[in-house]
């Protein structure tokens, strides 16, 4: 009698390929802020487009360290970036054989879909709300101040807008998979909208300035995506319950 092909791997075996694959992972992430870093003053001169715009010229700097501060906050988020196809590949790779067929078909479309989707949300935070937000900003203080800012100031606000609303683009997406799942139904979503409100204003409130239109700025398309969510939830619920065998296994 043949023994299995496939067997059940032990608990230090799943850590010890977890381990190599973050090492695989952490390997890449070097290599990639390591080209990143040789090519930030070309992507300075891109990011550096809504100041010059709003009046103010280039960011300066208060010294060679912030230099270095600015430097490597830039290719730190480049590489991240650059990892993050492989990092989601790595993560398919782990869990993968725990899923069924189906599982592993339905989660496997998703991933191009999450990219694309990640990198529309950097784009919208990007060309539409950061320059917004940051135009007000600077007219607010001209008439009282000599506006100017730092180059750390400037890339810290703008990384800490641009990439969360990147993250939060995912939302619908992850209700899509969650729902087809099972995991999440609509009727969920409608009961958790209140708490969802909230949690998205205070996340809008932690990454905006504490000014009122800056807030709304994220905060509103925040709650839009929300809403977008529970429709995608309603649409997958409506297919599922139709065929329930054609998304997943229940």
């Amino acid at each position: 009698m043949e023994a299995p092909q496939d067997q059940p791997k032990t608990f230090v075996e799943h850590l010890a390929e977890l381990r190599k694959l973050l090492i695989q992972t952490l390997i890449v992430f070097v290599i990639a802020l390591g080209v990143a870093f040789s090519y930030v003053d070309r992507v300075l001169v891109w990011l550096e487009i809504p100041a010059v715009r709003a009046g103010l010229g280039r960011p300066m700097v208060l010294g060679a360290g912030e230099v270095v501060r600015v430097y490597f906050m830039l290719a730190g988020v480049t590489a991240l970036g650059v990892t993050l196809p492989f990092l989601l590949l790595q993560i398919w790779r782990f869990v993968a054989p725990g899923l069924t067929p189906r599982e592993r078909r339905a989660a496997l479309a998703y991933i191009p879909m999450a990219l694309f989707i990640f990198l529309a949300g950097v784009s919208f935070g990007y060309f539409l709300v950061f320059p917004t937000v940051f135009r007000f900003l600077i007219r607010l203080g001209a008439e009282q101040f000599n506006v100017q800012i730092t180059a750390g100031n400037y890339f810290g606000f703008m990384i800490n807008l641009i990439v969360p609303l990147g993250l939060v683009f995912e939302l619908p997406l992850v209700t899509m998979f969650l729902t087809r799942l099972g995991i999440v139904t609509p009727a969920t979503l409608g009961k958790m909208r209140k708490y969802a409100y909230l949690v998205l204003v205070i996340i809008g409130a932690m990454i905006t300035p504490p000014d009122f239109v800056s807030h709304l700025s994220v905060t509103i398309p925040m709650i839009l995506l929300y809403e977008l969510s529970v429709t995608v939830s309603k649409w997958v619920w409506a297919r599922r319950q139709k065929n329930p065998d054609d998304p997943v296994e229940n």
